[in-house]
């Protein structure tokens, strides 16, 4: 008989899952809080469960965490570790510590299939999904080790973002039940304002999460015009920025938040100009309630790629807060152990040719003729 995976379980599948050992949803419920509120690992563990209901579960279910392959601790008090998900693959999540929050950056994916350039996660191509057990495997493991680790018993980490290796919504069908996982009260608790998944823009999901699971929505902008964004996230070729930002207007009607948060990194020479600024203004203003997130770049060999300077940065988030746009320039964590925004790059059995595919390939950086959203596409 195969062996569950007890992380691969929402609340309603964990009862589903009882209910086939008769037992009642009540049994499912306590299992969870054992599994998720208080790291339980072992089912003997679990004082209040009824003895014939551990000896069932013995041999058919387990709760299976992922071997962890290293940790590296920054001078910021980031931590960065690396997860042994099998296959050769390896994924990397982020413990990023502010005086008034706990965030994780957890992975969806073993590597990535959108490949965009700045990102050295997609440079190393993609070998497969990850399953709701393994991305539910980084929030456990995290949660509970670091409440040993401070000595405390309440909970650690207060904001989820997926942000690591991968696009969550080409791994939907494990997201969603992870995303479910995390907002429930009697798992992790967390508030769907303080979860937040990532999307370079997949179109077509960004409508079915709206209904399925809303929690809050960043979208990985990084250009003003399609022309430029073909070059720096392919996906835009397939699904390009007015239908992206008509899936955004529609997913606020459902959202945690009245805004979408645009991420947008910043790449000396390419897409930091004070024209790309204005394109910008133009695209959103008066048509998406949004808010900008500037990151800075972080080099790496391969993306053949320069960071902006820190005051063009600032002289670009100036253009856009001057239109009225709340705009942020994300603080840099972390980047001592590569643990900063498009840094995470884990271990991957690429299946994608992405080295050959991507090594060094110049970004094309079109001069554009703004258009109006929904408009045709000029270049020169």
């Amino acid at each position: 008989m195969t062996v569950a995976n007890l992380l691969d379980f929402d609340l309603d599948g964990l009862a589903a899952f009882c209910e086939k050992l008769g037992e009642k949803r009540f049994r499912a419920t306590q299992l969870f809080r054992w599994i998720h509120q208080k790291g339980a690992s072992d089912f003997d563990q679990m004082s209040d469960l009824a003895k014939s209901l551990r000896a069932k579960l013995q041999g058919v279910a387990a709760i299976s965490a992922l071997p962890v392959i290293s940790e590296h601790v920054s001078a910021d008090g980031t931590i960065k570790w690396l997860f042994d998900v099998g296959g050769g693959n390896a994924v990397e999540s982020v413990y990023i510590p502010e005086d008034d929050r706990a965030t994780l950056c957890i992975s969806s994916q073993a590597g990535c299939a959108v490949g965009c350039r700045f990102c050295s996660t997609g440079h190393q191509g993609f070998s497969r999904n990850l399953t709701t057990g393994e991305i539910i495997a980084q929030i456990w493991f995290a949660e509970h080790s670091l409440r040993k680790r401070l000595g405390r018993s309440d909970r650690i980490i207060s904001n989820v973002v997926m942000m690591g290796m991968g696009e969550p919504l080409q791994n939907y069908a494990a997201l969603v039940p992870a995303l479910r996982i995390m907002l429930d009260d009697h798992g992790y608790g967390l508030s769907r304002r303080r979860l937040t998944v990532s999307t370079s823009g997949v179109v077509p999901m960004i409508e079915r999460l709206m209904v399925d699971c809303p929690v809050a929505l960043a979208v990985s902008l990084h250009a003003p015009n399609d022309a430029l964004r073909d070059e720096l996230v392919p996906l835009n070729r397939k699904y390009p920025i007015a239908e992206l930002l008509q899936a955004c207007r529609e997913y606020l009607k459902a959202a945690p938040r009245d805004f979408i948060t645009f991420e947008y990194c910043m790449l000396d020479g390419v897409n930091d100009t004070d024209l790309h600024a204005r394109q910008l203004i133009d695209l959103v203003k008066g048509k998406i309630p949004c808010k900008f997130n500037l990151i800075p770049f972080n080099p790496f060999p391969a993306s053949g790629l320069r960071r902006s300077e820190a005051s063009r940065v600032q002289a670009f988030a100036r253009i856009l807060a001057d239109a009225g746009i709340v705009t942020t320039v994300r603080k840099t964590r972390g980047d001592d152990i590569d643990a900063a925004c498009g840094q995470l790059a884990g271990e991957v059995q690429d299946r994608t040719n992405a080295k050959n595919r991507m090594l060094r390939k110049p970004v094309a950086v079109p001069v554009t003729v703004h258009r109006p959203e929904g408009g045709s596409r000029h270049s020169h």
